[in-house]
C-alpha cells in the first residue's frame, strides 16, 4: 500500500460494503472496514446451533453473474472459492387444501407441474405471465438496475422506444392486481404475490413492475456450501489479501467532518481518519443524525421513508418429520388479504405465510440433526413488540404441525429473532430488513444513490439504489466503488491543476513584487 493511498473507511461489512471494499482494495486504495458485529455478511448472517452455524439472513443466491463480475473484476473465479449447488427445484408449495406445487429450474417441468396441479389454462396463463417478466427484467436491468443513478427520463426512452412494455408494466395496477388479471386460480396470484416480500413490500401496494423478480428467480436458485455467510467470509478474506483491515465489534458513533468535507469517523476504539467514508448500513441511520449532525444531508427523509416490512426469522437445528420438504419450501396462509392487511396496521398476521429453509436438505439423513430458517412477514417494529415472541412461537409451530410438519426438538424463544431484535442489531431501522417501502410506481426513484449531498459521504447497501436483495446490494457495492474511484480520479486531477495555476500565479506575483520594490 502506498503512503499516498486514497484513505477509504467503510462502515458495515454487509454484502455492499464487502463488494465495494474488495474492488477498491483491489484498485490500490487504503480500505479500512469498520462493524458493529463480530463478523462479515450484515443480514447474511448466522447463529449457532448443535448441527453447526444456521444462516438467519438471506438464503437464496440468484443472479449469479453479479457474483460472477465482482470476482472477475479482481481478477479471480468464483468457482476457484466457493462451491454453488443449482436447485433443480426452486421451491415447494403446500396449501392448506392439500395442493403441492414444485416450481423447478426447467421452465418446461414448471409448466408441466402447474398444468397438472391446477389444469391446463393455469399451465398456459403461467407460460404467459413468465414472458411477461422476462421482457420486464430484459428491459429495465439495464436503465434501472446495472445503472449507478436511475432516472424516469431514461426509464421513459427505454419505454418509449418498445411501447409493447406499457400494458407488461400495468403501471396504473399494483401488483396484486395484476396477478388477479393473469391467473384464474387465486392460489397461483398469492404465489406469486410472495415475491413482493422479497423487497419488503404487500403485494397489494407494491407496482406491478415488480414481477418482474419471479424472472430473476427463473434463471437460477444456487445454495452455497456451507451457507450463505460463506460468501460474505470469503469477499472479506478476498479483501483483506488485498491490504483491506477490518474492525470488528467496533460500531461507528460520528462520521466527522472538517472545512465542509467527510475527514473520517469516530468509534469508541478512537478516530480512523479517512478522505472518504462509505456508509454500509440502513440510510434511516443517517437521516436520524445516529452518526452526528454532518451526516444528517445526506440523506432526505423520502429516501427512508415509509419504511418497509420485517420479519419473525427462527433459526435453529432439529430433526424433521412428516412432510416432504425442498431446500425452499413455503407453507401459505389461508388468506392473504388477511396477511398484509394485519402488516399494514403495524400487526403480526395471525393468518401468515410461512418459508422454510432446510440449509442441510439432501446431506444427511432422514432422522439427523437439520439446520433451519423459517421466515415469517412482520412489521417494521409491530405496534406491542413485547407481546409478539411467545404468541409467535405459538402460531408458526402449531400451523406447520396442521400441514403435518414437526420438529425435535420444538425450537424455543431464544431462535427467534423479531422486528425488534433486527432493530437492535441493525441500528436506526425500525426493524425494516429492506429500507424504504417499495410502494408506489416511482418507489424505485426515491432509493438514495451511492452519491450524496455530503462531499465524500458514499452510500451502498439494500438500502440504497437498487434495493434490497443479496444481488442488489452487491450491485450497489459496485456503483458506490465505481463513483468513489471517479471522484478521487477528478479530485486529484483538479488539485494537479490548481496546484499548477498556484504555483505560476505564485511566481507571477513574487516577481510582480520583485519589480515594484
Amino acid at each position: 500500500m502506498k503512503a499516498d493511498s486514497p484513505k477509504i473507511v467503510v462502515i458495515g461489512a454487509g454484502i455492499g460494503g464487502l463488494a465495494a471494499a474488495l474492488r477498491l482494495s483491489h484498485q490500490g486504495c487504503d480500505v479500512t472496514v469498520l462493524d458493529i458485529h463480530s463478523a462479515p455478511g450484515g443480514k447474511m448472517r448466522t447463529v449457532p446451533s448443535d448441527a453447526g452455524p444456521v444462516d438467519a439472513g438471506p438464503t437464496v443466491l440468484t443472479m449469479k453473474p453479479v457474483f460472477e463480475a465482482l470476482f472477475d473484476d479482481v481478477g479471480e473465479t468464483l468457482a476457484d472459492h466457493l462451491v454453488l449447488k443449482p436447485l433443480t427445484t426452486l421451491a415447494r408449495h403446500y396449501w392448506d387444501d392439500g395442493a403441492t406445487l414444485d416450481l423447478d429450474a426447467d421452465p418446461t417441468k414448471s409448466i408441466a407441474n402447474i398444468t397438472a396441479t391446477f389444469g391446463t389454462k393455469a399451465g398456459q396463463e403461467f407460460e404467459a405471465f413468465s414472458a411477461r417478466a422476462k421482457r420486464l427484467y430484459e428491459a429495465f436491468d439495464g436503465p434501472m438496475m446495472r445503472t449507478a443513478e436511475p432516472n424516469q427520463m431514461a426509464v421513459t426512452k427505454t419505454v418509449l422506444a418498445r411501447p409493447s412494455l406499457i400494458p407488461d408494466m400495468a403501471p396504473h395496477q399494483t401488483m396484486a392486481g395484476l396477478l388477479k388479471r393473469s391467473f384464474s386460480d387465486p392460489r397461483l396470484a398469492q404465489l406469486f404475490g410472495r415475491y413482493a416480500t422479497y423487497v419488503g413490500g404487500s403485494p397489494y401496494a407494491s407496482p406491478a413492475i415488480l414481477s418482474l423478480i419471479w424472472q430473476a428467480e427463473a434463471q437460477g436458485v444456487w445454495s452455497v456450501q456451507g451457507g450463505m455467510h460463506q460468501l460474505a467470509r470469503t469477499i472479506a478474506k478476498l479483501a483483506q489479501a488485498r491490504g483491506a483491515t477490518f474492525h470488528y465489534n467496533t460500531p461507528a458513533t460520528r462520521i466527522t467532518r472538517q472545512d465542509g468535507r467527510i475527514n473520517g469517523v469516530q468509534t469508541h476504539a478512537g478516530h480512523f481518519p479517512a478522505d472518504t467514508v462509505l456508509f454500509n448500513g440502513d440510510p434511516r441511520a443517517l437521516e436520524t443524525g445516529l452518526l452526528g449532525e454532518g451526516a444528517v444531508p445526506a440523506v432526505g427523509k423520502q429516501h427512508v421513508e415509509p419504511r418497509s416490512l420485517s420479519a419473525f426469522v427462527h433459526a435453529f437445528a432439529a430433526v424433521p418429520d412428516g412432510v416432504d420438504l425442498a431446500h425452499h419450501t413455503v407453507f401459505f396462509g389461508h388468506d392473504p388479504k388477511a396477511e398484509f392487511k394485519a402488516l399494514a396496521k403495524g400487526d403480526m398476521p395471525t393468518d401468515a405465510t410461512l418459508y422454510l429453509c432446510a440449509q442441510d436438505h439432501g446431506q444427511v439423513g432422514a432422522d439427523a440433526l437439520q439446520r433451519f430458517e423459517i421466515i415469517m412477514n412482520g412489521p417494521a417494529i409491530p405496534r406491542d413488540p413485547e407481546k409478539e415472541k411467545p404468541p409467535c412461537q405459538t402460531q408458526i409451530f402449531k400451523r406447520l404441525r396442521a400441514f403435518g410438519l414437526t420438529f425435535s426438538p420444538t425450537p424455543g424463544p431464544d431462535a427467534l429473532t423479531t422486528p425488534q431484535g433486527f432493530d437492535a442489531l441493525f441500528p436506526a431501522s425500525s426493524g425494516s430488513l429492506y429500507g424504504r417501502s417499495p410502494h408506489g410506481l416511482l418507489a424505485a426513484f426515491k432509493r438514495p444513490t451511492a452519491r450524496t449531498k455530503v462531499p465524500g459521504l458514499y452510500l451502498c447497501g439494500g438500502g440504497a439504489h437498487p434495493g434490497a436483495g443479496v444481488p442488489m446490494a452487491t450491485l450497489s457495492g459496485q456503483h458506490a466503488a465505481a463513483a468513489i474511484m471517479t471522484d478521487l480520479a477528478s479530485t486529484s486531477m483538479s488539485h494537479q491543476t490548481a496546484t499548477r495555476g498556484g504555483t505560476l500565479t505564485g511566481s507571477a506575483t513574487a516577481g510582480q513584487k520583485q519589480s515594484l520594490s
